[in-house]
């Protein structure tokens, strides 16, 4: 059997018969309270205007209920969440690997592209990894590492300072704010 794929949950609003409380307090559709009424009251309020009675705010005592169109009331919740996506602001971590006896323009290089992925907003791991005998020369690594950090200090700060994690040795950077 096949599943549907998960669609965005919206969350559930009690609409007009769907209401249980004896009485609500009530906002007509401009937004501006009505004061608190018994809930047939609104029903008919709502009635009247061809309009939804949409309980908005259930745990409220009395709960809020609002005279709206439901389906526009949706829709703008929908785009609502949109515009919220948008401005979120999301950052990556990007990786730079070397080794222990990476050369120097090699090392500018790197550098370079890190501070391109900086200015992007996205944080930069920088990974030394030692193969073989390497593993003795951890110093070198560390030696690379803050070859790195001079020259980074302008436009970064270091977020997590140089540590071995397995065969390798690992420092993370960040933008300078």
């Amino acid at each position: 059997m096949r599943r549907r794929p998960n669609q965005t949950k919206q969350p559930f609003y009690r609409i007009n018969h769907q209401i249980r409380a004896r009485e609500v307090r009530l906002l007509d559709n401009t937004g501006k309270q009505i004061g608190v009424v018994s809930i047939d009251e609104a029903r008919k309020l709502a009635h009247e205007e061809e309009l939804d009675l949409v309980e908005i705010a259930p745990m409220a005592s009395p709960p809020v209920a609002k005279i709206i169109d439901y389906s526009k009331f949706l829709y703008q919740l929908k785009k609502k969440k949109q515009e919220e996506k948008k401005k979120a602001v999301t950052s990556e971590t990007k990786q730079i690997r070397m080794g222990p006896f990476i050369g120097d323009h090699d090392l500018q290089i790197k550098v370079r592209h890190a501070k391109e992925f900086l200015e992007d907003g996205d944080k930069v791991k920088f990974i030394v990894r030692f193969r073989g005998r390497e593993f003795t020369k951890k110093e070198l690594g560390e030696n690379v590492l803050k070859k790195v950090i001079e020259m980074l200090q302008e436009v970064a700060k270091v977020e997590r300072e140089p540590h071995m994690e397995g065969r390798q040795m690992v420092m993370i950077v960040s933008r300078l704010k």
